[in-house]
């Protein structure tokens, strides 16, 4: 029988031009603002180029499900089990300042545990886990490294565009859609300004209240797929602290995020899209939304947190020693597209700098108890 679904080959990726000497490119200002970010940032830490700011690490557990439909049932995904796993809830920012000050974008890194077979990663094949780093929106600013090199400059400098109030918006606006003038006008980035305002505008919500998405393609197996996490529709409408108020605080996201783990537990939805047709859902154009009428989302797994308490400085510690690589994944369900290949060097290469800087040890986990166990998130009464 014959899937109505696009089967994974290697040559639904496409070798863009310069691609090696962008990524270089790419590492050099990151490396730049990661060791600049020591004193530029306020922490004394050396912080991320993105999602620099977290808002707490959750201890949690996947359970992948059983009786899935062959076409979903792929890669990790064909055997049904459970797994703990660690997440990592942050702000798309570079910066670590008040929240009112780092925008709407919030992520969610996912780690899961005791995942058999090697990962993509040269330097740690055997770690046996695998991550996820999704954003809450279905869809990305940026298509091509070319173009990521003028958007990450433009990313790096906002506070000192939008420092300038309406005339600065104004000029940040004009450089992202002309690449800084770089581009000719049959080239201007109007997808990737346009997917920018979209997910800058995201709602102001706990950040429990998002749903999450891989933004690039991956491999899921035979197939081509997109992978998102829902929140539970009965989990969040349990939630008590919905809305974030910028103007109320400078920390609202944390306190938010604390405050339900702490009174109860929390699930989302592990979900599949499958790829169904090139043309209309893409592997290199991340600023198009894969439209579900042709291939809906379909769960796989869920994601559960037991109530926790994550309110202790510590937790932030133990958070920010971790790292989280799109990468880390076994073959079958490798990242595609150029944007998702530059990510591989570009987080490794961060990870080492960070990880130095901050005279942390780099060393992946092998269990979850080994960064939060159980016993010391438990909720007093």
């Amino acid at each position: 029988m014959t899937s109505r679904f696009i089967a994974y080959t290697p040559d639904v990726e496409i070798v863009e031009p310069h691609f090696e000497e962008n990524v270089r490119i790419v590492i050099e200002r990151m490396e730049r603002y990661i060791t600049g970010s020591v004193t530029a940032e306020g922490t004394g830490q050396a912080v991320r180029d993105a999602h620099a700011k977290g808002y707490g690490l959750v201890r949690g557990e996947v359970e992948i499900l059983g009786g899935l439909p062959q076409e979903y049932a792929q890669g990790v995904y064909a055997t049904p089990g459970r797994h703990d796993a660690l997440v990592r809830f942050s702000n798309g920012s570079p910066h670590a300042g008040a929240d009112a000050h780092l925008g709407r974008a919030t992520g969610l890194a996912l780690k899961m545990f005791d995942i058999d077979g090697p990962t993509l990663l040269e330097d740690e094949p055997d770690s046996r886990t695998f991550d996820y780093n999704t954003i809450n929106a279905p869809v990305f600013f940026c298509n091509t490294l070319q173009h990521y090199l003028f958007i990450q400059e433009l990313f790096l400098q906002a506070a000192a565009y939008f420092a300038e109030g309406k005339r600065g918006r104004h000029r940040f606006y004009r450089d992202y859609v002309t690449g800084k003038g770089t581009l000719e006008p049959e080239d201007w980035a109007w997808e990737e300004f346009l997917t920018f305002l979209t997910v800058s505008q995201r709602p102001l919500v706990n950040v429990l209240l998002s749903t999450y998405t891989t933004m690039g393609a991956v491999r899921h197996g035979d197939y081509i797929a997109k992978l998102r996490l829902a929140p539970d529709p009965a989990c969040a409408a349990a939630v008590v602290e919905r809305q974030i108020d910028l103007t109320s605080a400078a920390e609202v996201f944390r306190p938010a995020l604390v405050a339900e783990l702490r009174e109860r537990p929390y699930a989302f939805d592990i979900q599949v899209q499958l790829c169904a047709d090139l043309k209309r859902m893409p592997v290199e154009d991340l600023t198009v939304e894969w439209p579900e009428q042709l291939s809906p989302y379909v769960t796989v797994a869920k994601l559960r947190f037991p109530r926790q308490d994550i309110s202790r400085e510590e937790n932030l510690t133990r958070m920010d020693a971790l790292s989280f690589t799109p990468w880390r994944v076994p073959a079958a369900h490798r990242p595609l597209g150029s944007i998702m290949r530059a990510r591989k060097e570009v987080y490794r290469r961060s990870s080492l700098l960070r990880h130095q800087l901050n005279q942390q040890e780099r060393r992946e986990p092998r269990t979850a108890d080994e960064v939060l166990p159980l016993k010391a998130t438990s909720p007093g009464r």
